[in-house]
């Protein structure tokens, strides 16, 4: 049998008991011993989430499960960390299932306590059984998702005024770099669960500064001038830091909203540093704010009409944002509404927004090795859109031929027969889609799938490659099966002419020494020069989690980063790499 037909083969076992404890109503396994200590604990993430809102109960009804004020205040807590990314915070689905009370009171508390323990290969996480959550917490987020959903309240300019902080003015910085940090091989690395982020070296993988952040998050940008770092938690809490400081520390700072995912700013030649934009999933909107200050200056809604139905929604999440270079322009994806919106931003009082009909629930995405097209995934859908930036119009909406596509920002190769391509692996299944991005060199294979691999199995979040690297990292951190999230799959590009390429299986938890917990390896991350790339070990925030380094050329351990700091890292961003989207 083949590696990858018997990675498959363990998939179907897989699921194969997921279903059946689904349909017998298995009662949770107990959490590790000692779960709920550890050095996280020391730790006080600044987040505003649901819960601490202290929301109301909606109308209760007859029938509805008990459930006390302190209670529904926790659940919000954990709804909002653990699942409103994927599922909405008015619960209304997107990357996962709509969880509104038609659906969850249908198929009943047994079968939404299963599926919150044990989760599914199709992408949902087993926060039972892996000792994310207790048993007792997942008894209660069974008994929450039979009520209706909270509304949060909205969040607007005197709220964001109320937030924002100049911790330092733009003329008390320095006025030129104070440390001996190679900044270009800079990682920012998410510690989720202590919401912070490391400040690693590339090179002697010494950590250089912990910075307090929002919580969990989500990605980090950097500025034009690449002095700037720009993070969001998803709280919706940005932080601004400025690398040439000795500590790089946060010089400003600003609440967007109460749940948010996305950052950029602007790039454009004349435009540089100038803005920052944001994005939030709630309220849905975004903001463009000052780049020197983050002083916010415009805030535009994102509620309106899904583009196909012609119906109204109310929860229109801004998902993923990018800077275009070749127009003075932010390209801003609109979940739920299947829109993608090309902000000018020359003149921002007079906005001038081009609106793109494309496909839900529109997600994460990149640009091609040109840096001309944006390819974003409508995950819903099982399709990705392709947008020349430089014309401003949509140039193909394509199948992938998976299940739910969840590229991060997708990996470019350069294909042995059908050359430039762009890859996205799939949530809900192992598949992995290579798209043909040469619309002059090989026109026939623009804009399609010109071949498929599998990898581990469903549950894969991030492709990863580099220019000078002649491989394709495929992860799988949402997977049940432990030996599956623990792992990554690694695709040799000059042997892709293959029928169907077989794949490396680099055993990143064992080799990262972890034996506690379910550990999850995930979002791989080269370096600058593309000689090696890191993943993430993310296990529960009371565990040890680590950072593991691989020769890119050998696909040997090179370094393990262990520091009782690294709480629950995941998303790692280079500094170079992110500013100049190679990927």
């Amino acid at each position: 049998m083949t590696r990858s037909a018997l990675w498959r083969s363990r998939l179907l076992g897989s699921v194969a008991i997921v279903a059946a404890l689904t349909t017998t109503g298995a009662f949770s396994q107990d959490a590790p011993e000692g779960h709920g200590s550890g050095p996280a604990g020391a730790y006080e993430p600044s987040m505003t989430t649901l819960g601490e809102l202290n929301l109301e109960i909606p109308g209760r009804k007859p029938g509805d499960p008990v459930i006390t004020p302190s209670e529904y205040d926790k659940a919000n807590t954990i709804y909002f960390e653990r699942c409103a990314g994927c599922h909405g915070v008015l619960r209304k689905g997107a990357t996962g299932k709509a969880l509104t009370t038609d659906i969850t009171r249908e198929v009943g508390f047994d079968y939404l306590h299963d599926f919150i323990n044990y989760g599914s290969p199709a992408g949902m996480p087993n926060w039972g059984t892996s000792g994310e959550l207790t048993a007792e917490d997942v008894d209660l987020m069974a008994r929450y998702l039979l009520l209706e959903p909270a509304s949060p309240p909205e969040f607007g300019m005197p709220e964001m005024k109320e937030s924002w902080k100049v911790l330092v003015a733009p003329e008390d910085r320095p006025s030129e770099k104070m440390n001996d940090i190679d900044i270009d091989n800079l990682f920012s690395v998410t510690l989720r669960d202590s919401g912070q982020v490391a400040l690693i070296d590339g090179s002697s993988y010494e950590i250089k500064s912990i910075i307090d952040t929002g919580y969990a998050v989500h990605i980090s940008r950097i500025s034009a001038s690449g002095r700037y770092l720009y993070v969001i938690g998803r709280d919706a809490l940005v932080n601004m830091v400025d690398l040439f400081m000795d500590p790089p520390a946060t010089v400003a700072q600003i609440k967007i909203g109460t749940e948010a995912r996305s950052i950029e700013t602007s790039k454009f030649e004349g435009f540089e540093d100038k803005y920052a934009i944001g994005g939030s999933y709630w309220p849905p909107q975004y903001v463009i704010m000052d780049g020197d200050t983050l002083e916010p200056l415009k805030i535009k809604s994102t509620r309106g009409m899904i583009y196909d139905e012609q119906t109204y929604h109310p929860e229109p999440r801004v998902a993923s944002i990018v800077a275009s270079h070749y127009r003075p322009e932010f390209i801003v994806n609109i979940k739920e509404t299947g829109k993608i919106l090309l902000i000018n931003y020359e003149d921002i009082e007079n906005l001038n927004v081009t609106e793109i009909e494309a496909e839900r629930f529109l997600h994460d995405g990149g640009f091609d090795s040109s840096k001309r097209y944006f390819l974003v995934a409508a995950n819903a859908r099982g399709k990705v859109a392709v947008v020349d930036t430089k014309e401003g119009e949509l140039t193909a909406l394509l199948e992938t031929g998976g299940q739910t596509p969840h590229p991060g920002r997708g990996a470019n190769l350069n294909h042995p027969t059908y050359g430039p391509v762009w890859v996205t692996s799939h949530l809900g299944d192992e598949s992995v889609a290579v798209i043909g991005t040469d619309p002059e060199g090989h026109p026939d294979e623009a804009w399609t799938v010109v071949q498929t691999l599998y990898g581990l199995g469903g549950g894969s979040l991030f492709v990863k490659s580099h220019p000078n690297s002649e491989n394709l990292y495929v992860d799988a951190p949402l997977n049940p099966d432990a030996e599956v999230s623990g792992s990554i799959a690694v695709f040799k590009v000059p042997e892709m002419t293959a029928e169907e390429p077989e794949y490396t299986v680099l055993p990143i938890v064992e080799w990262a020494g972890i034996t506690d917990g379910q550990p999850r390896v995930v979002q791989g991350e080269f370096n600058k020069e593309g000689t090696e790339i890191w993943f993430s070990v993310w296990n529960a925030a009371d565990l040890t989690s680590a950072i593991v380094v691989v020769d890119d050329k050998t696909l040997e351990m090179k370094h393990v980063i262990k520091d009782e700091r690294l709480i629950t890292p995941t998303g790692k961003f280079n500094v170079y790499n992110t500013r100049a989207d190679v990927y």
